[in-house]
């Protein structure tokens, strides 16, 4: 009796999922055409949804690396820049030959760029930017994003300067003197063609005074005099 009741159980499971309807897989065609009128019409969240749904169920469609493309800036456009970040990963991963991922590289940088923030308390946002914008430079000098990347990489690398002498600042204040020499040398090596140089330079000039070695000193204010002879920062030498 036991063995016929699980028997018929079985049966009837049978029966149910043979007369289940599955819905048909929706073609690329549709579920895209679905998508960019949501985009059309400002709703990113859903149009991200539906051409990431795209790329998943039609991965080996011509269109899929399109599909994704338009999915990372779909998030892109609806502040979701972690999500687009997780797009464009997938992107690179499976598609680093394409003719897209300049772009891609530059929405990478641009999902950093766009998380910038004060000076005082930017996470690091500003070096992940840099290394996208400089990776695209490198990888597709060609590349039209290329070109856009270049003015965002030198106000990047001008931000980035102006933390490290907000810091060095800091540390002045507190004479904290060899923290502020660490950070001004930075400064001077690795990011001479920026505005915070000359600067750095004149306090490298007060570090080394404020610790009793002058030849160090005299050194730093004759490479801002030699280099910066106009430079404001040079005017104070004398003064």
């Amino acid at each position: 009796m036991k063995k016929f009741l699980i028997l018929t159980a079985l049966a009837y499971v049978l029966a149910g999922c043979g007369g289940t309807d599955v819905a048909p897989e929706r073609s690329m065609a549709d579920i895209y055409a679905e998508a960019y009128e949501n985009f059309n019409d400002g709703d990113y969240a859903d149009a991200a949804e539906l051409f990431t749904e795209a790329e998943a169920e039609h991965s080996t469609d011509p269109y899929a690396p399109d599909a994704l493309v338009m999915a990372a800036y779909s998030r892109y456009m609806d502040d979701d820049f972690s999500g687009a970040l997780i797009a464009t990963d997938r992107f690179m991963r499976f598609h680093p030959g394409h003719q897209d991922a300049p772009y891609i590289l530059y929405l990478r940088g641009m999902c950093y760029y766009r998380q910038v923030s004060d000076v005082r308390r930017e996470p690091g946002m500003s070096v992940y930017a840099l290394q996208q914008f400089e990776q695209l430079r490198e990888r597709f000098p060609s590349s039209e994003y290329a070109k856009n990347a270049e003015n965002k990489i030198n106000i990047l690398k001008n931000y980035i300067a102006g933390k490290v002498m907000y810091s060095a600042r800091t540390d002045m204040k507190r004479e904290n003197w060899t923290s502020a020499i660490t950070k001004l040398q930075s400064v001077v090596q690795t990011a001479a063609e920026t505005v915070m140089t000359p600067e750095a330079l004149y306090r490298l000039t007060q570090c080394y005074d404020a610790i009793g070695l002058p030849k160090q000193s005299s050194g730093y204010a004759d490479m801002l005099r030699k280099n910066y002879p106009d430079n404001q920062w040079t005017k104070k030498l004398d003064k």
